[in-house]
């Protein structure tokens, strides 16, 4: 291989999110990476680092080329320059975009477990959140859509947030899905703002579709965000995209963002992204080979070490949602466990919605070693919670 992910990095002292944890704690909860970015864009920050004036920027007609060429190269998506609008990332256009498309009081649909922040970008706003509860069979996840319908027939549901690929779960939604999601959302006049931020990050032989591609009504009625920082590890450079095809959907969005001050790059937001979209290809295509071999390892250490667990099934993301229900379904307490024995420090899936309990999150986008000592750590303490007098779920810990 051209790049070395092996290669460990020291994150502490750097102000990082994640990483701002006691020594003793391995964190892999929150979705950035601990792996370089491609040198071709660390290239192009120096070099404009170099230049030494840091002064207002504006979008150039490369980044829209950029942005262009590389959807229509990988996923045969056509956008036309004025769809897209610069933004500085993704949680902050659904946040500007909800505020700007719903009213004080309406609802806005989510498909549960899902990305937490969804959550907060809409009770924060005023806004009721409606889950519908993805179905969870036989090792898969699948939309229940005669549910997805009475809600979204609910006359005070005007939006719905939809994740692709789908976080945590990692599953990329097909055609017939999209289709139908779709054509509900327009049945009822309920507008989709479509995340697929992860949607590079997908395993290797597996494409995702864009929700806009599938269809004249998904195209006409949906805002997709998108960015190069969960893709690339650019999350901090705060960069990313928002695409509306309707015009006049367009015209209010942009106002919107431009009123939340959400619309403007950083210095090196713009140069990031372009060198990315340009000259990443090949370093992406590296990282979803290790990404998925890191994937295929902690299946087998879960399957063969920690029988009582469950990893659910995904072709997306590197996340691992795991199913804990055999050990407990308090989520929130065996993740507040395990941190407190053994150092390692993981999402609890009800941060994700009702559906998400007893399940927790982690995150392996990391080096095979900082791997194997996490699913070390995660056996550890299940083992610490099989030996307590009385078993785990007959324990006072649990109330």
């Amino acid at each position: 291989m051209k790049y070395n992910f092996d290669l460990p990095v020291n994150r502490r002292g750097t102000y990082s999110l994640k990483w701002d944890v006691p020594e003793n704690e391995l964190p892999m909860w929150v979705a950035d990476m601990d792996f370089e970015t491609a040198p071709e864009i660390r290239e192009a920050i120096m070099r404009r680092a170099s230049h030494g004036i840091f002064g207002y920027t504006a979008v150039p007609e490369e980044w829209y080329w950029a942005i262009g060429s590389w959807w229509q190269e990988r996923y045969h998506f056509c956008m036309e320059k004025d769809w897209v609008i610069f933004c500085t990332g993704v949680v902050p256009a659904i946040s500007s975009i909800v505020r700007k498309m719903t009213d004080v009081g309406e609802k806005i649909v989510l498909l549960t477990p899902v990305y937490n922040i969804f959550f907060n970008s809409i009770v924060n706003n005023g806004r009721y959140v409606i889950e519908s509860a993805l179905r969870y069979e036989n090792g898969g996840y699948s939309i229940d859509l005669p549910d997805l319908e009475e809600k979204l027939a609910d006359p005070q549901a005007t939006m719905m947030i939809f994740c692709n690929p789908h976080n945590p779960i990692g599953k990329i939604w097909d055609r017939d899905t999209l289709e139908k999601v779709g054509e509900l959302c327009e049945k009822y006049h309920v507008l989709v703002v479509s995340d697929e931020i992860h949607c590079d990050l997908t395993d290797p032989g597996r494409e995702y579709l864009p929700f806009a591609s599938v269809s004249e009504s998904c195209r006409n009625n949906s805002i997709t965000c998108i960015a190069p920082t969960k893709t690339f590890n650019l999350a901090g450079l705060q960069t990313a995209a928002v695409v509306v095809p309707d015009g006049s959907l367009r015209h209010k969005v942009w106002r919107g963002l431009n009123t939340d001050e959400v619309a403007e790059p950083n210095v090196f937001a713009v140069t990031a992204a372009i060198a990315a979209w340009e000259k990443g290809a090949p370093w992406l295509e590296e990282l979803r080979a290790y990404l998925f071999e890191n994937k295929c390892a902690a299946a087998k250490f879960i399957q063969t070490q920690i029988p009582e667990v469950s990893l659910v099934r995904s072709e997306a993301t590197y996340l691992l949602w795991l199913d804990c229900r055999k050990v407990t379904e308090n989520d929130k307490k065996l993740a507040g466990f395990l941190r407190a024995e053994t150092g390692l420090y993981l999402c609890a899936g009800s941060e994700y919605g009702k559906a998400g309990r007893g399940f927790l999150r982690m995150n392996i986008a990391c080096t095979r070693e900082v791997l194997e000592e996490g699913l070390t750590q995660l056996k550890r303490g299940i083992r610490i919670l099989d030996r307590q007098e009385g078993g785990f779920k007959k324990s006072d810990f649990l109330k």
